[in-house]
């Protein structure tokens, strides 16, 4: 047998191998658990729930300092030096910051410990008690990663806030958990003055930019509050240190207020021991993440999601770079032409994402490739396909030397988008598509883990193995958590559902939350604890259970509406199957009772939209005009109509007309979270008028 021969077969027979491997794996096994009945999944590696993987560590204090005395010459936090900021005007009058970004400078484990005792005895200094509650009101930074060990070292309970939290939602979370100190930035610290007069407890103002906003400081001179610069309450710790007060498992780390896409947010109290044990089971199932890796942080730190990754990532040995989504790559909207942006300097190894921006990224990639056209795009396509073939089980697919080749001509300039060098994502806040999954896994050639979990289980729930190529799933069980299913019979979601059992996702284990703060009525309505003590939250969301014990999100309680002639429309399932068009950038599917069809509002991709209506001679004078025009109109909805073929939805289920919409929702138009969810309620109030004009 020839050398080419085997050099062709033995891959083969490998991958085939491989293949059968993971048909067969059991990732998630039956367990048996107390409460309501119901059918109920573990991770197949962990017979019992997870709650620590660091020998003697049992809050997220003690794995901070431990991993800074393990390793106090490695970086730990790295931040862009501002070279230069400019305003530019565009031809409608509007204005755009765009920044001129160095290169990252690094503060060590060694070094960023000592800020943090030194921070922790300023604030005691300053008169903060540990049974006061500090909030954190900022842009993802390193100074707010500080803050909060900081404050863990006093065992201070820490209010997360969004910076983008409107003035109703910012003074109810301030007031309603009796905050006495404030860590902000300058822009925060704006928001605040306006406020001032509205927040009952502030007594104290902690600024992380050494430039204090004038009007602050006339409300201190006022004697309302005290208003002082981080490194100053660092100095003052520095020359008056005192002992760390150090927190025990059950006691509270954080209350962390939902994005509020329905009314006010609801504070949920997380202990060190909830946060832990997610750290802990991601700990377990991304491969190799023990101390090499560099995680380029952009995300809210008010949201659970990165608050987890960074104390896991820090935790491990690994490195920290600060970045922002408007920051993020060469072409993000606030980097000044030419110049880098955070992904290209840093170059991350590993990074956390919502959707929102994988789906974005992708919109991206191919609106390149499709300008290119010509024999670029057809061998992009090519390459995709073949690719695309290997990794559904195709034996004439691409892999081996083919998928280097491949990897070398067409996708290596895909992955310079991120840096180079991601070889994993972690995608959670959402469901992802299942075109967004293999796009992004293919062009970065990394696998994606997609999670499940929520905010009042410290994200923990579910997450997709490394070696799980499978789309439109969730994953199996972490580590820390048990799955149940329970029947939900008005929805028609049973467990004895043929193939799959079915019905509304419960999780159990060390990772479920304390409860609502100051909230026990909703707290006792979807919080549970059964005769063996486990702890139970009971999510609103509908899952089935595929063989190998992973899960499917298929459908959601609260976003189901009855249509007049008696059929359920789920809104969330029907957008996330529509929003694959090219055409979508954001859009809400809205269902009346009282009539027989959808309608939904759709925010339109601006460049994909008047790339259309230049290719076919239509005339406008700006986007919104066009907008209006019925000729696209009708182009949108046809293909939200191919979508919602691919996707197999029932033509009660396709949206019967629509509006299109020329100005995005940003969590600044209060339209969307900061997580980028859709605030509906706040939607249908903005566009009132536009839904009753669909409905006549």
């Amino acid at each position: 047998m020839s050398p080419y021969i085997v050099g062709v077969l033995v891959p083969l027979l490998v991958t085939l191998l491989y293949q059968n491997s993971k048909n067969t794996k059991k990732r998630g096994v039956p367990v048996d658990v107390g409460g309501e009945p119901g059918y109920a999944i573990r991770n197949s590696r962990f017979p019992i729930p997870l709650e620590t993987a660091w020998e003697g560590v049992f809050t997220l204090a003690q794995l901070f300092e431990l991993a800074c005395k393990k390793h106090a010459d490695k970086y730990l936090l790295g931040t862009r030096t501002l070279i230069s900021k400019d305003t530019q005007v565009s031809a409608d009058g509007r204005s755009f910051e765009k920044l001129h970004l160095g290169e990252y400078e690094w503060l060590t484990y060694g070094e960023v410990f000592e800020k943090v005792c030194n921070f922790a005895s300023g604030l005691a200094h300053l008169g903060h008690r540990s049974e006061e509650r500090v909030a954190i009101f900022a842009d993802t930074r390193a100074e707010w990663f500080m803050a909060l060990q900081g404050s863990f070292r006093r065992n201070v309970s820490v209010v997360t806030i969004y910076a983008s939290l409107g003035e109703e939602a910012l003074c109810y979370s301030l007031n309603e958990t009796e905050v006495t100190t404030v860590i902000c930035g300058n822009k925060e610290l704006k928001k605040l003055v306006e406020v001032s007069g509205q927040l009952d407890t502030v007594k104290r103002v902690i600024c992380m930019d050494d430039d204090i906003p004038s009007s602050a400081s006339l409300v201190a001179q006022s004697g309302r509050w005290r208003v002082v610069s981080m490194a100053d309450v660092e100095k003052l710790g520095r020359e008056n240190p005192v002992d760390a007060v150090l927190p025990l498992a059950a006691d509270i780390a954080v209350i962390m207020y939902t994005s509020g896409s329905t009314g006010l947010p609801k504070g949920v109290m997380m202990t060190h021991g909830n946060v832990l044990a997610v750290v802990s089971s991601v700990r377990t199932i991304v491969p190799g993440l023990e101390g090499n890796d560099v995680y380029l942080a952009y995300l809210p730190l008010a949201h659970i999601l990165e608050i987890a990754a960074e104390n896991l990532v820090a935790g491990v040995g690994s490195a920290i770079g600060y970045g922002s989504p408007l920051t993020l790559t060469d072409t993000s909207n606030k980097i000044k032409r030419g110049t880098k942006g955070d992904a290209t300097v840093l170059r991350p190894t590993v990074m956390a994402a919502v959707p929102a921006i994988l789906d974005r990224v992708r919109e991206g990639v191919r609106k390149k490739v499709d300008e290119k056209g010509g024999i670029a795009k057809k061998l992009f396509d090519f390459a995709y396909a073949r690719r695309i073939s290997a990794i559904n089980g195709s034996w004439f697919g691409a892999r081996g030397l083919e998928m280097l080749l491949w990897n070398f001509l067409v996708f290596r300039k895909v992955r310079a988008i991120l840096g180079g060098r991601i070889r994993f994502l972690l995608s959670g806040g959402a469901p992802l598509s299942g075109d967004t999954q293999r796009f992004i896994n293919i062009c970065l050639g990394a696998p994606i883990g997609q999670g499940y979990g929520l905010t009042e289980t410290c994200a923990g729930g579910t997450f997709s193995e490394f070696d799980d190529t499978s789309v439109g799933r969730v994953g199996n069980p972490v580590p820390c958590s048990y799955i149940k299913l329970v029947d939900w019979p008005e929805g028609g979601y049973l467990i004895s559902d043929s193939p799959m059992p079915r019905g509304e996702i419960v999780i159990g284990g060390p990772n479920v939350t304390a409860g609502y703060f100051k909230n026990e009525a909703k707290s006792k309505e979807v919080y549970k604890v059964d005769e063996r003590g486990m702890r139970w939250f009971y999510t609103g969301d509908i899952g089935q259970f595929h063989a190998d014990g992973c899960l499917e999100i298929i459908d959601r309680r609260k976003d189901i509406v009855k249509l007049q002639h008696g059929e359920y429309v789920s809104l969330g399932k029907v957008e996330a199957a529509l929003i694959v068009s090219p055409y979508v950038d954001n859009m809400m599917l809205h269902a009346d009772p009282f009539h027989s069809y959808c309608v939904a509002l759709i925010v339109v991709a601006q460049p994909v939209l008047e790339e259309w209506a230049s290719k076919r001679g239509i005339a406008f004078t700006s986007f919104a005009e066009l907008c209006e025009k019925e000729e696209a109109i009708k182009e949108v909805q046809a293909s939200l109509v191919k979508a919602a073929k691919a996707a197999r939805l029932e033509k009660f289920e396709i949206p019967a007309k629509i509006k299109l919409l020329s100005d995005p929702w940003t969590p600044e138009t209060g339209l969307v979270t900061a997580a980028l969810k859709l605030k509906r309620e706040a939607i249908r109030k903005a566009f009132s008028e536009e839904l009753s004009k669909l409905y006549e």
